[in-house]
């Protein structure tokens, strides 16, 4: 399996202080304790610390060479040396406790950990997360989209955000949370596995009164009870970090009909098989899939498909598709999900249309 570097944390925007990748060098032969690292890598990193650089993402392999991207094309990869590499190594194994997915703080900096075994030995990839979550209206998004997602902080049901692994996704949906904190104020739950920015914490809001966010871990892979734990401590706003069981899927769907505001996120090639996506995990929890399309019909506000393109500077784009928040309204994305058709590309281009006009979708809500 060949891992690719999460690209959004290239987007200075995203990150503290970044750096350009160094130009490609002969690197001087590797230090006897440089932990079995080769003699190739590339940028005289030797002198420098993990803080000191710019990176997104650290592959670690069993034989404990460490790779990040190389800065050159969209994917290759180089061989990193640095001073503490021996240290950030050893807290990667002392801060595995038999669950393959956790988070480490090294230095200044929060690492997600996804500790893989292979056949040769245990591999570890670490992406280190931003030190604050960034700003919702900094991060790229068209701005008609980014207005309309942000009008929704009075709504209820569910905001799911869909595409490709590394895209994105959980710091678009973090950064939006973060804005109705502060913004609209209230209790906000998250579940996450493992937690990867640092929203947890009392917030200021604009509008009067004060925004918490508890932040909460998966514990023992059970989405569906930590979900079912969060329902009973009555929060404003539900993130569920990523839907990947069937009883995640069908406990997101409760939530978004009974009153919360739920965010989460979800892995799909394209916005119609977002949709797709989570009716088929909802039915396989026990749901039949009509009942499952007609909660989700139900409980839907808007779905949004985000990618990111480039190289160095990378560019978000996206694909998105709204429900009325007015459930009593006549709405055809819930007609749509409700009749299991997915066809969705004349709504998406007519809405894509009618918002990046400024005009809005819903003129008695918006």
């Amino acid at each position: 399996m060949i891992f690719a570097p999460n690209p959004i944390v290239r987007n200075p925007s995203l990150v503290s202080q970044p750096q350009p990748a160094p130009a490609p060098t002969q690197a001087a032969p590797a230090k006897e304790e440089s932990a079995g690292l080769p003699q190739n890598s590339t940028g005289d990193t030797r002198d420098k610390k993990l803080e000191d650089l710019w990176f997104s993402d650290i592959y670690f392999t069993p034989e404990k060479v460490a790779y990040v991207w190389g800065g050159i094309s969209s994917y290759g990869l180089k061989v990193l040396e640095c001073l503490d590499l021996i240290d950030f190594y050893k807290a990667l194994e002392e801060g595995y406790q038999g669950n393959s997915s956790y988070s480490i703080t090294y230095g200044k900096s929060m690492y997600r950990i996804e500790r893989i075994q292979t056949v040769t030995g245990p591999h570890y990839s670490a992406r280190r997360m931003p030190h604050k979550v960034p700003d919702f209206f900094q991060l790229g998004i068209p701005s008609a989209l980014a207005n309309h997602l942000a009008s929704l902080n009075k709504a209820t049901g569910l905001i799911l955000v869909g595409g490709p692994t590394g895209m994105g996704k959980t710091t678009t949906i973090t950064a939006l949370l973060k804005y109705y904190l502060e913004n609209e104020g209230g209790f906000a739950y998250t579940i996450e596995d493992p937690p990867e920015m640092p929203l947890d914490g009392i917030y200021q809001a604009r509008k009067g009164g004060l925004g918490l966010c508890k932040q909460t871990e998966v514990v023992n892979g059970n989405w569906d009870s930590c979900l079912k734990s969060a329902l009973r401590s009555r929060p404003r706003y539900i993130f569920v970090g990523e839907i990947r069981t069937p009883e995640t899927a069908s406990e997101v769907l409760r939530a978004a009909t009974s009153g919360h505001l739920v965010l989460s996120s979800i892995h799909a090639n394209n916005l119609e098989d977002a949709v797709k996506s989570l009716i088929k995990y909802a039915a396989a929890a026990g749901l039949n899939e009509d009942l499952a399309a007609d909660l989700l019909a139900r409980g839907i506000l808007g779905v949004v498909h985000q990618k990111l393109a480039g190289t160095v500077k990378l560019t978000p784009s996206f694909l998105y598709c709204f429900a009325n928040p007015d459930t009593l309204e006549a709405d055809r994305l819930r007609i749509a999900i409700r009749d299991k058709s997915m066809a969705l590309g004349t709504l998406m281009e007519a809405q894509m249309t009618k918002i990046l006009q400024g005009k809005p979708l819903f003129p008695k809500i918006d």
